[in-house]
């Protein structure tokens, strides 16, 4: 959420930030009228009040019945215009709270301009694309040839973009998790979470998925429960409402996560294999810092998650969103793509941005900058570290022999018992 000072001290500025991201610049004067009208029913019923407070004074003093009597009358006809003017100020502070819901994120004054995604901005890569003396195949085919994935009772059990995991091929996956989790706590100082993966409504609030991605995401039908699409989603909200200390900052966490999403917005894409699915894995990176450590501390997160790209041993790029094609939430973001050489195509396995007070303000995340000084926002950083199951696809493609086996990546072979090749299950 903006802060709402700068929409009434600089809303061309605001305005021309809504632009570059898309957005219409019309929810800015939709945001200064409803919050000035609401301050002029606030200082009316304030004045009211006060008028009311000197006048009450006066009847306890007043000598002539037939006057206190009749300001006492004139005092409820003020109490009346107080009540209903505190319900017209409680009803446009609504309005203006939901507006400021709608309204996206700044973009960084770094953030590369364009207008959608063919004008991101690919900033570095790292390794070679691997080379084969045969064709290789995709994912969806070597998984079912090795008899570690299984479609139709996906479907089966579940619907469309739903699959099942088996014998090695959930042993990968299980080895990755947990060796990324070890990588991230051991060597890059990341606190482990194990959250719920269900979460209180206003926790989605807090994050920026609502109210404007309801419809992407899966909802308990009694209760206020909505299944997680990210980790991003409890760990953002595990200080919610609490003022921590600078002295506990920066507070960085990682937590390993099932994420649920409907994945309405990509219907008709990629609907082979498992790219794209209702229900995958992720290890998710969390921080909470101070406003001006924010930009830092985005590169560090950067390099965490690459970390396990490179030790891996697969090639992958760093491609920067352009203003039109950053998230709701997001000032700046990167993508990191890890190439797959059976589909041919780059996989985007984590998503690293700096979202800077926004989200503080929707979730009340503060802090003391100084013991004894008044809170402020705190600035909040997030990134897969990384995501499932496009890695496992990553792995399965890119280190393919001809026979049809999988190598197992060397780092990953403690994790599976020693196993060095997938084989026919």
């Amino acid at each position: 959420m903006l802060d709402i000072t700068l929409i009434r001290e600089n809303p061309e500025y605001v305005k021309q930030a809504m632009r570059l991201v898309g957005a219409d610049p019309a929810l800015v004067e939709q945001a200064r009228d409803l919050d000035e009208r609401w301050r002029d029913v606030l200082s009316e019923a304030e004045d009211l009040k006060a008028l009311r407070n000197r006048e009450s004074k006066k009847i306890g003093q007043m000598d002539d019945d037939e006057k206190r009597q009749a300001l006492i009358e004139k005092m409820r006809e003020v109490g009346s215009q107080i009540k209903e003017l505190d319900s017209q100020a409680e009803e446009l502070r609504e309005d203006l709270d939901a507006l400021m819901l709608r309204i996206p994120n700044i973009p960084h004054d770094q953030a590369p301009q364009g207008a959608d995604e063919s004008e991101n901005v690919v900033r570095r890569d790292w390794g070679e694309k691997p080379e084969f003396g045969f064709e290789p195949k995709p994912h969806w085919e070597l998984g079912e040839d090795l008899g570690i994935l299984d479609f139709e009772r996906g479907a089966k059990l579940s619907g469309s973009r739903f699959y099942v995991m088996r014998g090695d091929g959930s042993r990968l996956q299980r080895a990755m998790v947990n060796w990324m989790l070890d990588v991230h706590v051991n060597e890059h100082d990341y606190t482990e979470i194990y959250p719920p993966f269900v979460v209180k409504g206003e926790c989605l609030v807090g994050t920026g998925n609502l109210p404007k991605f309801d419809e992407n995401l899966y909802r308990d039908a009694e209760e206020d429960l909505w299944l997680i699409p990210t980790g991003e989603v409890p760990l953002t909200n595990l200080h919610r409402d609490e003022i921590l200390q600078a002295d506990e900052l920066p507070k960085h966490y990682v937590a390993y996560t099932a994420c649920f999403r409907r994945e309405k917005m990509s219907a008709g894409k990629d609907v082979r294999g498992i790219k794209r699915g209702h229900q995958f894995d992720k290890v998710e990176l969390m921080k909470y810092v101070e406003p001006d450590d924010s930009d830092e501390e985005l590169v560090s997160l950067m390099d965490d998650a690459e970390e396990i790209c490179r030790r891996l041993g697969l090639c992958y790029r760093i491609k920067e969103m352009c203003t039109g094609d950053l998230s709701f939430v997001a000032c700046r973001k990167f993508d990191i793509e890890v190439w797959a050489a059976g589909c041919e195509e780059w996989l985007e396995v984590s998503s690293c941005s700096n979202f800077r007070d926004f989200q503080a303000r929707r979730a009340n995340l503060r802090y003391r900058p100084e013991r004894d000084s008044s809170p402020e926002f705190l600035h909040t950083l997030n990134g897969s570290g990384l995501a499932l199951p496009r890695m496992v696809i990553a792995i399965m493609e890119n280190y393919q022999q001809e026979d049809g086996s999988i190598v197992v990546p060397e780092v990953l072979r403690s994790y599976m018992g020693g196993l060095e090749r997938i084989e026919p299950q």
